[in-house]
């Protein structure tokens, strides 16, 4: 199981939000890339970014920070938030994503979406099934869809998906453990996809609890920044 750190990004800084929540925002550090570095430097590989300004207004924001982390660190990034057009995913891999993640165009525009998945291949993007209730979450989790994950998630991995992101929008930030049913059942229903769970990691319990499922990988946010779980505790998890 991968162990994936998350810097979430509103101007430029290091922040975390909690439920989603734009106006319960927490600066943690004002220099991301001094953050990935001492990620990398524990012994971490991949990192997940979220340009949440782009997320927010639709079209990537906070480029010139990816460059930056990308150009100063060797670590694999996956890129989210506000990807929009063809422009927007031409600029995040030329800025150093290795993976772009498409959440709400997968569900407004799914003839974008799917241009991705043809032109770069399954291993460049990943699905976003952010999920509120049982209906995907879009548009910076502020709006909610019509889409039902199961059937939105089956209908993506029948097209070619091969990775996912889920979060459980009613878990994250909260620190109260994950949601461990919802991924098991991911699991279960569709067990080609490589599953990136997130939202609610709290302790290593929890960790524990995801690579028993088998998911791909984990990401890590707010337990990181608050002290809940070393970078050395995280380390000894990725594989």
């Amino acid at each position: 199981m991968h162990i994936i750190p998350a810097i979430d990004l509103i101007d430029g800084k290091c922040v975390r939000l909690t439920q989603g929540d734009y106006d319960q925002k927490t600066v943690y550090n004002e220099d991301p890339l001094a953050v990935a570095r001492e990620f990398e430097a524990a012994g971490i590989r991949r990192l997940h970014v979220v340009d949440l300004d782009g997320a927010r207004g639709g079209g990537i924001v906070n480029h010139r920070v990816l460059e930056r982390i990308a150009g100063g660190t060797n670590l694999h990034i996956d890129w989210g938030g506000g990807m929009k057009s063809d422009e927007d995913l031409r600029v995040a891999f030329e800025s150093g994503a290795a993976q772009v993640t498409g959440g709400t165009i997968a569900v407004k525009q799914p003839e974008i979406f799917l241009g991705w998945l043809e032109q770069y291949g399954a291993e460049k993007i990943i699905l976003g099934t952010d999920v509120r209730g049982d209906k995907i979450a879009v548009s910076g989790w502020e709006e909610a869809s019509d889409r039902e994950l199961f059937e939105f998630l089956a209908d993506y991995v029948a097209k070619g998906i091969r990775y996912t992101i889920c979060t459980d929008v009613s878990k994250d930030g909260l620190l109260q453990g994950t949601a461990r049913e919802l991924y098991a059942r991911i699991r279960r229903e569709q067990p080609t996809v490589q599953l990136i769970a997130s939202g609610g990691v709290t302790d290593v319990q929890d960790l524990e609890a995801l690579r028993a499922i088998d998911c791909f990988g984990v990401i890590v946010g707010k337990a990181i920044y608050e002290g809940r779980i070393s970078l050395e505790e995280l380390a000894g998890f990725d594989d």
